[in-house]
């Protein structure tokens, strides 16, 4: 242990934002073992398998660590290729590689030529939510100030931007209430939406823990998981059912006069229209799944659960299975309509946990890195476009450069095959990766960046904990900032950051209403617990204590009425043909596995995307294998795993793997106001290999 030095950070993978710890050898610059302070605030001395053993990626042998031009992109750039050509060497048939100089030369030059011809609106920049606050910030400045483009957007399109809709749409914030240990206060919990053993597991640790304790735990979700062995109620419901869940939770309590008349009179408006509405509606009332053949024992769960939820101090949990749905910012809405009726919110015990899935999602929103946001979330001098609208306009040959951090665009956004053709009528591609991902293979230009553990930043958890990392390892390779820098003055523009620090301070600046006393210093002394956002003298632990965060401090109602169709529909008119596929995660792997895979340990648990299928429907799998197809595309051959956990004519799948093909099912359909994919339930064709 003599070269050994215990180095604090924080995880590199999900939202949940783990403490950790490392022992490197600082002699061999390797980590060796990385685990949980045992008096960690986040991970409770406890972190998942991926926060254990997801190190590998680090020193992997195909890390990304020399640039590279695409040598088809150069033959189409002459002027590009002379001035760069003293800087390439042959690598292979397709590339060559160059100093990172080289690299930002020949896109520097390919976005001035984009603009020039196409105009300011031709580059879009797409990522940033796997990087530090300081890279995404500097990303959508360089944006928006130096190239003069609105089109800036990041990887919660895919995932939680209908829970900042809907949330800054009745409460005026988009983010959690809560500290994950509030849990231990709530007398009771509501989780939807979200498999949480798998996806948030440091989460779900103290959910079982209190509702081992206390049996006080409802769990929704359209197939049996883990989570319900713990649950009191067991919700099974059929696909696309959230909202109507929801408005049915709400009808109860109104129903049953058992929401809270003085919360309601003093800190919200909007709730007797809204009360009008619900009890007028046919689909609000939970007597309709007398209807669905298989679901009727809803019809009492959702009662029982609404009575629990009313009368105690009440939390309640959404993952993306609430959120990618085409009503997906109207099921948020519907889930903070439930906490302003009863006041649970505001207080210890009680709020809001949408569990985001990427470790710094959060903080790539709250810097501005979404087309209708500035930092801060205040107004953009523009409002640009958000990615499948960039899409189309790639199609149209009005996007034609697009600038790409850590985001796996042409593996987990929705229909796959139209992106293909997309990016096919691109002049330019740039991607700052690890790896050579997906995108990285379709790029012109790539540049490979330091990791998470070998870079300083800022990153904000799902609870708004800022936490600081720090370099677990050295690299010499450049920092995602430091690229964008070096663009930014070949650009024309005067960036001029010594270091992350200096552009946090600017952060500050410019997103004072969040960060203001959230300086470099007080985040090293608190690093261990972080610092919950709004952060000015203190941090603000629970927020809308007194008011909330809308232009009149007062909680809104904005009802919506479910819609009728897909799975639901058919049940009711029986005739309910065919599969509908649902998605999620796997504990083993993180989205696109680019640095999961490269973790035997991981990897060797879930090396390919696995479909489960409800044994009693085996009569309509004769292979070992199927492949599924919708209108818009179809995967590669899935193999197939038989089991009771999902429901007749429901399938199950993960997406981590893009060999899968996975994504080519997913058409266009999205959420109605914000555009995140209908991922959580498409119908399928089965075709036996």
């Amino acid at each position: 242990m003599e070269n050994i030095e215990t180095i604090d950070s924080v995880c590199t993978y999900c939202g949940v934002g783990c403490d950790i710890a490392a022992h490197v050898d600082v002699k061999e610059n390797k980590i060796k073992k990385i685990f949980a302070h045992p008096d960690g605030v986040v991970s409770q001395g406890k972190l998942c398998i991926k926060g254990k053993y997801g190190f590998d990626f680090v020193d992997a042998e195909d890390r990304l660590r020399i640039p590279r031009i695409k040598k088809s992109f150069l033959e189409q750039n002459l002027e590009i290729k002379e001035a760069v050509a003293s800087t390439l060497n042959d690598l292979d048939d397709i590339w060559y590689e160059t100093t990172l100089d080289g690299a930002t030369t020949a896109c520097a030059m390919k976005l001035k030529s984009v603009q020039a011809k196409y105009g300011r609106k031709s580059v879009a920049s797409i990522g940033g939510a796997r990087t530090s606050c300081e890279s995404s910030y500097l990303f959508q400045k360089f944006t928006r100030h130096t190239l003069n483009s609105p089109h800036v957007d990041n990887c919660a399109r895919v995932c939680h931007s209908p829970s900042l809709k809907g949330m800054r749409a009745t409460i005026g914030e988009g983010a959690a209430t809560n500290p994950y240990n509030d849990i231990y206060n709530a007398e009771f919990m509501i989780v939807i939406g979200s498999n949480t053993t798998e996806a948030h597991p440091i989460i779900a640790n103290r959910i079982i823990d209190v509702a081992r304790e206390n049996d006080n735990l409802a769990v929704f979700d359209v197939r049996e998981i883990k989570l319900h062995r713990f649950a009191k109620y067991k919700a099974i419901m059929p696909h696309e059912a959230n909202l109507l869940v929801l408005n049915m939770l709400a009808f109860v309590i109104i129903e049953e006069e058992l929401y809270d008349e003085n919360f309601v009179a003093d800190r919200t408006k909007g709730f007797l229209e809204f009360k009008e509405k619900i009890l007028s509606d046919p689909y609000a009332n939970p007597d309709y799944f007398k209807e669905i053949e298989g679901y009727e024992g809803l019809s009492k769960t959702i009662r029982k659960v609404a009575r629990e939820y009313a009368l105690k101090k009440s939390m309640i949990f959404w993952g993306l299975g609430i959120t990618e749905h085409t009503d997906g910012s109207y099921a948020v809405m519907a889930i903070t309509h439930l906490s302003l009726m009863t006041g649970n919110i505001g207080k210890s015990g009680t709020g809001l946990m949408p569990l985001r899935g990427q470790n710094n999602v959060q903080g790539a929103c709250d810097v501005g890195m979404l087309p209708y946001y500035d930092p801060d979330y205040q107004e953009p001098k523009e409002v640009g476009l958000m990615t499948p609208q960039l899409v189309d306009e790639m199609l149209e040959d009005r996007v034609k450069a697009v600038l790409n951090i850590g985001e796996d665009l042409t593996h987990i956004h929705p229909n796959l095959n139209k992106v293909d053709r997309a990016f096919e009528k691109l002049e330019m591609v740039f991607v700052q990766e690890l790896f050579m991902t997906d995108v990285a293979k379709r790029a012109d230009i790539v540049v490979g960046v330091k990791s998470a553990y070998e870079k300083t930043g800022v990153y904000i958890n799902a609870m708004r904990r800022l936490h600081l990392s720090q370099p677990l390892v050295k690299s010499d390779l450049p920092d995602d900032w430091e690229v964008l820098q070096i663009l930014d003055n070949k650009m024309g523009g005067d960036a001029s950051y010594e270091s992350s620090k200096d552009v946090w301070q600017e952060v500050q600046r410019v997103a004072y209403r969040r960060f203001s006393g959230a300086d470099y210093h007080r985040l090293e002394k608190h690093r261990k617990r972080g610092l919950q956002w709004p952060v000015h003298t203190e941090d603000t632990p629970i927020l809308h204590q007194l008011d909330f965060r809308t232009d009149d401090g007062y909680g809104h109602f904005k009802y919506h009425q479910y819609k009728l169709r897909g799975m639901i529909q058919e049940i009711k008119n029986k005739n309910l043909t065919g599969y509908y596929l649902t998605t999620g995660r796997t504990l083993a792997h993180y989205n696109n596995a680019a640095q999961t895979k490269r973790s035997e340990k991981l990897n060797k648990r879930y090396d390919e995307d696995i479909l489960l299928v409800y044994e009693e429907d085996a009569k309509d799998f004769t292979s070992d294998k199927v492949i599924l197809k919708t209108e818009f595309g179809q995967t590669n051959p899935l193999t197939i795993k038989f089991t009771d956990k999902v429901e007749p004519k429901t399938l199950f799948v993960t997406f981590h793997h893009a060999s899968s093909k996975i994504n080519n099912l997913f058409g266009d359909k999205s959420d109605e106001l914000i555009l995140t994919a209908a991922f959580k339930s498409i119908k399928v064709e089965v075709i036996n290999c």
